[in-house]
């Protein structure tokens, strides 16, 4: 923890609730966000649904060709689940201006 304030990191996390229906097209917007590190998908109750760690590379890259089996997966679970919580971890760099969520991790 000491490693990312002394370097100007800084970690957070943030919950979107969403319907089934837009859960495909929120996690590709999500992915082409250059800050996002990890995405948590849950269901209503809140249990791990699936797990999708990103790397800088992956974010900045050709980021619906390497997650489009994910995606696949994503969408039959969607067609079968009527809402989701979306779990996002982002990383902020010194000098980024985009605004801290509340609750840090």
């Amino acid at each position: 923890m000491e490693d990312e304030h002394k370097s100007g990191k800084h970690t957070w996390a943030e919950n979107i609730e969403i319907a089934g229906d837009q859960l495909v097209a929120k996690v590709k917007e999500l992915l082409k966000e250059g800050n996002v590190r990890r995405l948590i998908i849950r269901n209503a109750n809140g249990e791990v649904l699936l797990e999708i760690p990103l790397t800088t590379g992956l974010a900045v890259g050709g980021v619906t060709t390497m997650i489009a089996p994910i995606l696949v997966a994503l969408g039959a679970m969607a067609a079968l689940i009527a809402s989701f919580k979306i779990e996002v971890i982002r990383k902020q760099e010194e000098g980024d201006q985009t605004p801290k969520s509340p609750n840090p991790v």
